[in-house]
């Protein structure tokens, strides 16, 4: 069970990466994040399975971080038809093809990640136990957010006509006109 005091909790989280033959020329494999193990230890590339040309690597363990501010991007990952951790990837310099850099419960952490362009985020189903674990996490921290209807100032802002036209114009006719060459100008 969670502590209600704690403003963060954390899982050890194995990230699943499956290759498989690339489809042109220019890309010889295709990697996909595939599926997230719950409690898993530390991995780096470690080869879970192989079936003919395609193959499954527990690539890293991450922490996956709840936070209690962000329990309604929780709430919000929880309602899709598939929940979803979302994997953050980056290419990568050394032997291994991808950087594994974060796993994520929050669909809008994973959006600003996405919306840089310098990362592939994947989209990987969750299991039944993850789901019941953050659900109860949702469930002990969320608060929902009250609705406070602005109120609009009364000050009459329209009776000035401070900054209408164009100070160049020097008839007062037709404020809104574009004001003409210097040639032009009688």
């Amino acid at each position: 069970m969670h502590d209600a005091g704690q403003k963060s909790i954390a899982i050890p989280l194995g990230i699943v990466i499956r290759r498989v033959p690339g489809v042109t020329r220019w890309a010889r494999h295709v990697w996909k994040a595939v599926a997230v193990l719950p409690g898993a230890g530390k991995a780096d590339w470690k080869e879970l399975r192989r079936d003919e040309d395609a193959v499954e690597y527990h690539a890293a363990t991450l922490p996956l971080e709840l936070f209690r501010t962000d329990t309604e991007a929780y709430l919000h990952g929880l309602s899709a038809k598939v929940p979803a951790i979302y994997v953050v990837m980056r290419p990568s310099e050394n032997e291994h093809p991808l950087e594994v850099t974060l796993a994520t419960a929050s669909p809008y952490e994973a959006q600003d990640y996405a919306d840089t362009g310098e990362e592939l985020v994947e989209k990987v189903p969750m299991p039944d136990g993850l789901i019941a674990w953050i659900r109860d996490y949702v469930e002990l921290h969320h608060e929902d957010e009250v609705f406070i209807k602005r109120r609009r100032n009364k000050t009459r802002i329209d009776l000035k006509e401070d900054g209408i036209g164009d100070a160049r114009i020097r008839q007062t006719s037709d404020v809104y006109r574009a004001p003409a060459s210097k040639e032009t100008v009688h």
